[in-house]
């Protein structure tokens, strides 16, 4: 059975939570970025939240650690 690209809203709400607490537990990591600014660019881009969802899955911890400052994205 091929897995969806997408996550239900449950699986959304733990990653965002599990990525929040990662950020806030690491604010040297990226200095100037507020999760708030995070959070709205990945809920408008399910399709990196499903991709970082599969790092979490494999065991991997996805954090930002900075940001593009030329197309303004953020790198984990």
């Amino acid at each position: 059975m091929a897995k969806t690209k997408e996550l239900s809203a449950k699986q959304s709400e733990a990653l965002l939570k599990a990525l929040r607490e990662r950020f806030e537990g690491n604010m040297n990591r990226h200095p100037g970025i507020k999760w708030s600014a995070v959070e709205a660019r990945l809920e408008s881009n399910r399709s990196k939240l499903f991709s970082l969802n599969e790092l979490e899955e494999s065991g991997g911890e996805p954090d930002v650690i900075g940001s593009d400052k030329k197309s303004g994205r953020y790198i984990f």
